[in-house]
């Protein structure tokens, strides 16, 4: 991956969607016009602590966890051929460990 020359600000992470599923549990292969847009993807960039009424709230995950995110959070970026999501922190729904 060519580096990025993004930093989010306050309140937002940078993530990469991972690639949906082609091939469901059994065996099915699933064309790209079938299935939702990924959930799920890897934060590269992670931007500052956001401040209101007197707390602070922190990020939940760091550089190079992956995440799964609200269905409708976020916006699309697209840089060259590679599609980014911009995700508000409390649109993240897990970290996996």
């Amino acid at each position: 991956m060519a580096k990025l020359n993004l930093k989010p600000t306050a309140g937002y992470l940078l993530i990469e969607p991972l690639e949906k599923e082609v091939k469901t549990a059994s065996g099915i292969y699933l064309p790209d016009t079938a299935g939702e847009k990924p959930q799920k993807g890897k934060v590269i960039a992670v931007g500052g602590s956001v401040f209101a009424d007197g707390h602070e709230t922190k990020s939940p995950a760091k550089l190079g966890e992956t995440v799964i995110y609200k269905k409708w959070g976020g916006n699309e970026v697209k840089v060259g051929n590679v599609e980014y999501m911009f995700v508000k922190f409390e649109d993240i729904l897990a970290v996996e460990v």
